[in-house]
């Protein structure tokens, strides 16, 4: 599962998602999961798109397919929370 993190420099809801993310991918080896991460600051489009939407999370099943928006989970949300999340979309 290739995952996709919109975020910017300075953002702490993304920092903490990144953060939860990382520590699935590093226990979570069952799963697959590689995560790309964004900085909207680099592109316009994904500027204008997420700047006030992030962090903005996407799946897919490979980097060159089709990605589908994860809805945005909670900043209290749990790592085992989120990885209950992500399973949805595998």
């Amino acid at each position: 599962m290739y995952l996709i993190l919109y975020s910017k420099p300075g953002c702490h809801l993304c920092e903490g998602l990144q953060e939860k993310l990382e520590q699935i991918i590093e226990t979570q080896k069952s799963l697959s999961l590689e995560l790309e991460i964004r900085d909207i600051t680099t592109r316009n489009d994904w500027f204008q798109a997420y700047q006030y939407e992030i962090p903005v999370l996407f799946v897919a099943e490979n980097p060159q397919s089709q990605a589908q928006m994860i809805p945005r989970p909670s900043p209290r949300t749990s790592v085992q929370q989120l990885a209950q999340l992500l399973q949805k979309y595998i």
